[in-house]
């Protein structure tokens, strides 16, 4: 702060140093005064500037010091009082500012409560039509226009599934039940979803489950896991197994899923829970980049650690790490 106030200020003191040091080359050019005289009185001065920039400092910078530390949340009626008429222009202007902020922050928070709450109504709509239209490629008699039919329908209702969640992840903490959850069901009700998917692909299940409930949210932990298998047949080649295993380390349920698909390039690893990331190898048109950041943000709340092994060409394994019972009862507060 003083280095500060001292650069804002360095005109003036450059000033008064001009002034002295020309007093000084008068007094050398002119007979008839004296240096030694002219010398004390510069003296005085410097001491004089350097008592009142130090005054100056002190009664100034505490109310630029808590201006600088409030921020746009602050209630103006908080803010420190001006003591002079230029920091009174200074806290005009600022308050002015914030109050202006306050009022556009307010206006599209409201914006955005509104644009939310119809895009969520917009998504519960569209999902009567997708039931209609579920019901109507159920009773189409051609294979394989049904199973090409039941292909993009499942694309839409997964965009549509991806889209709801995405707008309830700022809210999950409000939306969490936790119970004991038997894995084994909600993997089988999420590969039934998929079966049209597979049956195309030629894509078979080895389940293996040693260990078949956990602590979580049903609801999340079904979000979590459509996103990963989605994922796993989408990449998968075709006639390939994905393996699905569970088993209990150090007290904790492990499930891995892996598949036997192109792989994730090395280089693009650290980057695929990022908003928005699909591949700088692979450029799928389609991708868009949420899947992988959602499952993570959806995983954080229950305790879930995701890691991830991948060989290009080899597949990926995705495993998720349950929290420990009583550890996560007690992060929880259940």
């Amino acid at each position: 702060m003083i280095k500060k106030f001292l650069i804002e200020r360095i005109s003036w003191i450059l000033l008064i140093l001009l002034l002295l040091l020309l007093a000084m080359i008068i007094a050398y050019l002119d007979p008839s005064l004296a240096i030694s005289s002219m010398m004390y009185y510069v003296f005085l001065s410097l001491v004089i500037t350097a008592v009142f920039v130090t005054v100056r400092f002190f009664k100034e910078t505490p109310f630029y010091k808590e201006l600088d530390s409030r921020d746009a949340s602050t209630d103006l009626s908080t803010f420190p009082e001006p003591n002079s008429p230029f920091e009174t222009s200074i806290y005009e202007q600022v308050t002015s500012s914030l109050e202006q902020l306050e009022k556009e922050a307010a206006s599209n928070k409201v914006l955005l409560e509104q644009e939310k709450d119809e895009l969520m109504s917009w998504i519960h709509e569209v999902k009567t039509p997708l039931t209609a239209m579920k019901l109507i490629i159920d009773r189409t008699e051609d294979p394989r226009l049904k199973s090409e039919l039941m292909y993009e329908w499942l694309r839409i209702h997964y965009l549509l599934d991806q889209q709801l969640h995405q707008k309830r992840i700022p809210f999950i903490e409000n939306d969490l039940f936790i119970e004991k959850v038997e894995l084994e069901s909600l993997i089988h009700n999420e590969i039934h979803t998929l079966r049209s998917w597979c049956l195309k692909k030629k894509i078979g299940f080895d389940i293996e489950l040693s260990d078949t409930h956990v602590l979580s949210d049903a609801k999340w932990l079904s979000f979590i896991l459509r996103q990963l298998l989605t994922n796993a047949v989408k990449y998968s080649g075709e006639g390939s197994d994905i393996t699905i295993q569970s088993s209990e380390q150090s007290g904790q349920t492990v499930l891995t899923l892996a598949d036997h698909g192109r792989g994730i390039n090395p280089r693009d690893l650290p980057r695929i829970f990022e908003k928005g990331f699909t591949s700088t190898a692979n450029h799928d048109q389609h991708a868009t980049g949420m899947g992988l950041y959602l499952v993570k943000k959806a995983a954080a709340p229950l305790d879930i650690n995701i890691a991830v092994q991948s060989n290009p060409g080899a597949g990926t394994t995705m495993t998720l790490t349950f929290p420990k019972e009583n550890e996560f009862l007690n992060i929880q507060g259940v």
